[in-house]
């Protein structure tokens, strides 16, 4: 890099959506000033955000950024989910029984979840990380290594790929990593960490493989209004493509999330809007009167895909880079918000006895912390898709009965919605509510 030495700081974020934005904030909140973090991602130019995508917050989510101290700026644009109603039935029956309702809350006055469009939240984590001093940089993490070379001929990728598998070998040895920007940048990190998305070159560059399978389906997502309140309702219809969900927005406004077959998801979305909307109004039912398609209409394919290990030499992975699950229980960016609480409380802790943060044993913690309940979410994910897309009477029978049988057990659903709301297990501190 022309002889200048690499600027230095402690936790080096390749990925500025919600769950590296988050962890960036919660080190530095817990860790004060001299806690150095940096956060590199293209999109951190593209501000104010214009993602038209909605998310469902867990409880235990929707705390940890009151921890971090950036819900108070989005809380009048959530809307509480009060209320969710579970179906099952075939597109054509005119009649979709209920066989299983959620309600109250987690807490005397804490909805189980809160849905939030997620412009509003990517740019209030940006406010607060720009606030408290996290160095952001519209640049992308373009490759790393553990040593610096003096001969250019050495940063090929192979030799960063000879070299990495030599570091793993010298554990300890290396006191940064080397994270090179797009920009020409370089930055000396105690720790690297990959939350660049389902698509991570970073875990790719660290070989780490994932293992895991396509659904054959896609999650058609759009933005509809209606005639009739919601009153903070959600809707899950098991249909025999895959679930199709509704979930309320602040005002007369709803998010949907529709499963199909990947093939039948891009015909969809490419139809007319006359055909678009009847399309969707047979799903959707008249139980809100008119409604209007006031969103773009996308179609995103579904998995299921894990990262073979979280960690490598002085480096992490946290949310979609580590984990893909099925949005049919709505968890996914839930996960990855687990993990930053995880290994906020992992580095934290760690910082604060003087100990090395990128060390093995400090990011053994986060994986093992991580890794049991990833995969637990997984197959549990997994076995549920199975179960409801399918058109079998006799598997539509058993689902209807297990259904009806939860229903019928109050402290069972209690179970399920704490599981829901993120409270199961060993719980981080931050999603608790409580600070570092």
């Amino acid at each position: 890099m022309n002889g200048q030495q690499p600027e230095k700081c402690d936790v080096a974020i390749g990925g500025g959506g919600f769950a590296g934005l988050a962890l960036a904030i919660a080190l530095r909140e817990a860790l004060g000033d001299r806690f150095a973090v940096t956060v590199a991602d293209p999109a951190l130019r593209n501000q104010p955000s214009k993602d038209p995508r909605a998310t469902a917050i867990a409880a235990a989510a929707r705390r940890l950024f009151e921890a971090i101290g950036v819900w108070e700026a989005v809380e009048d644009k959530a809307q509480p989910m009060l209320d969710m109603v579970v179906t099952d039935s075939k597109l054509d029956d005119a009649v979709r029984p209920t066989f299983l309702t959620f309600g109250g809350d987690v807490e005397e006055g804490e909805p189980f979840a809160d849905m939030i469009e997620n412009r509003h939240l990517v740019d209030a984590l940006v406010a607060k990380a720009k606030e408290i001093g996290v160095d952001l940089r519209a640049t992308a993490v373009t490759s790393f290594d553990y040593e610096r070379d003096a001969n250019p001929a050495h940063s090929t990728k192979h030799a960063r790929h000879r070299d990495r598998h030599a570091e793993r070998h010298r554990e300890g040895s290396s006191k940064h990593i080397h994270v090179h920007l797009a920009d020409g940048s370089e930055i000396a990190a105690r720790l690297l960490v990959g939350a660049d998305g389902a698509r991570s070159s970073i875990r790719e560059q660290a070989d780490i493989a994932i293992n895991g399978w396509n659904y054959g389906q896609s999650a058609i997502v759009t933005t509809v209004g209606h005639e009739r309140d919601h009153e903070g309702r959600a809707e899950e219809h098991f249909l025999p493509a895959g679930p199709f969900a509704i979930l309320p927005l602040t005002g007369r406004r709803s998010s949907i999330v529709w499963t199909e077959s990947s093939k039948e998801a891009t015909r969809i979305v490419a139809l007319p809007d006359h055909e678009f909307h009847a399309e969707l109004e047979k799903r959707f039912g008249l139980q809100l009167g008119e409604i209007e398609v006031i969103g773009p209409r996308r179609a995103f394919p579904l998995g299921l895909f894990t990262a073979r290990t979280f960690i490598a030499e002085r480096l992490a992975l946290i949310g979609d880079a580590a984990h893909i699950i099925h949005p049919i229980a709505g968890q996914g960016l839930n996960m990855g918000l687990r993990d930053v609480a995880a290994l906020a409380e992992a580095v934290a802790d760690a910082a604060r006895l003087g100990l090395d943060i990128g060390a093995r044993d400090v990011l053994e913690r986060y994986q093992r912390w991580r890794r049991f309940d990833t995969a637990m979410m997984g197959v549990a994910t997994d076995g549920l898709n199975k179960l409801f897309s399918n058109s079998s009477d006799v598997l539509r029978l058993v689902r209807d009965v297990g259904l009806g049988l939860v229903e019928r057990a109050p402290p069972l659903k209690r179970i399920f919605i704490r599981e829901a709301a993120g409270f199961t297990g060993e719980v981080p501190r931050l999603l608790r509510g409580e600070a570092l």
